[in-house]
């Protein structure tokens, strides 16, 4: 470090500048039963005490970004995503916190069928919702959680993001049920085999079958894992309106 920079960091002076607090809020999204649910805490306290909101608080000195996310999660809900946690954006409006200037950076998580969750820290409960028919949620978490959906249901066209909701070996049919389920929509179930198989490193075959046939009998379904793509190409795009009448 030069003079110069050393003379002007010893002369700065942070209280000249209003201050802003920085937090973290986790979207955190599991299947159960069928239904794409998301976690959400009631508040145990003041501003807004009693609504529902998305975990979060305030990062501490020290803490890396991811990190303040996982452990706000841990502590908050007493669940720690054993999956993919990714960061979703940015929310700054000068009035979404009646507090202060508070900046949240968004996180977005991903995990088959977590157990329930136990509330800790300042939250009075800790739940999973349907992920579509949420509770009124506390200061603008309503947009951060329609975006961390619209997020999800992008990444289910061009990534693999889809194997984070099955277990370590899953069927085509559970796997076209994951992308029914997040994106709302039915699906083609033979277009569907066809299309996951014909890219390349999205699934693999495990060489083994489920051990009885479905609900309906028929000959045992093959059971795939995980391939080593990161990015599905081509891509398994959103059906249109007319492709949703032909699955249905």
């Amino acid at each position: 470090m030069d003079e110069k920079e050393s003379a002007f960091l010893a002369e700065y002076d942070p209280r000249d500048y209003p201050p802003v607090a920085v937090t973290v809020d986790v979207v955190a999204l599991t299947i159960r039963a069928g239904v794409l649910h998301v976690l959400l805490v009631e508040r145990g306290r003041p501003p807004q005490q009693g609504r529902w909101a998305l975990p979060g608080g305030f990062i501490r000195p020290g803490e890396d970004l991811p990190e303040a996310a996982r452990r706000e999660l841990a502590e908050e809900t007493g669940l720690a995503p054993r999956a993919h946690i990714e960061q979703l954006a940015t929310y700054g409006g000068p009035e979404r916190d009646p507090r202060m200037r508070v900046v949240s950076i968004s996180y977005l998580a991903f995990a088959p069928d977590l157990p329930d969750p136990e509330a800790g820290s300042d939250a009075a409960a800790a739940a999973w919702h349907p992920a579509l028919r949420p509770p009124e949620l506390a200061f603008d978490h309503a947009r951060i959680l329609a975006d961390g959906l619209e997020r999800a249901r992008a990444k289910l066209e061009y990534t693999p993001l889809a194997t984070t909701f099955t277990g370590e070996t899953f069927t085509i049919s559970e796997l076209r049920g994951v992308y029914e389920t997040v994106w709302g929509v039915p699906l083609h179930a033979g277009n569907f085999h066809r299309k996951v198989l014909s890219v390349p490193g999205f699934v693999e075959a495990t060489g083994h079958s489920t051990i009885s046939g479905g609900s309906r009998g028929g000959p045992r379904a093959k059971l795939y894992r995980a391939g080593d793509a990161r990015l599905l190409h081509p891509a398994l795009l959103r059906p249109t309106e007319t492709e949703q009448e032909e699955a249905r």
